[in-house]
């Protein structure tokens, strides 16, 4: 292949979350070999990188800002979690009790609890 075939730009869509059930999608249009840095700037999101507890990924899997884009990468940007999952999960159970969730929430006439 020579460099004349090459491509000289890249098409990349950049998926945020700026507020609870609100996704944002923009594609970029980016010079052959940026980096995820470049593609924040470039979307005039380059102050989500100062946060310390913002992470990157690409397709899912953790980046770094120094990642090289391929053509047609999505990048994601992820807020922190304000509560973590399990001891929100924990809280309900609590919350609700032992006979209304999970395989205690319907029981048979005559059965023992849990079946």
């Amino acid at each position: 292949m020579d460099k004349s075939s090459e491509k000289m730009t890249i098409s990349v869509t950049l998926a945020y979350s700026p507020a609870p059930r609100e996704v944002v999608e923009k594609e970029l249009v980016l010079p052959a070999h940026s980096k995820v840095q470049d593609a924040l700037k470039f979307a005039n999101l380059a102050d989500f990188t100062s946060d310390e507890h913002f992470a990157l990924g690409i397709w899912g899997k953790k980046t770094t800002l120094s990642h090289i884009l391929q053509d047609l990468d999505r990048l994601e940007l992820y807020r922190p979690l304000k509560v973590d999952p399990k001891v929100a999960r924990r809280e309900r159970f609590q919350k609700q009790g032992a006979r209304t969730t999970g395989l205690f929430a319907k029981t048979r006439a005559g059965g023992k609890a849990g079946y």
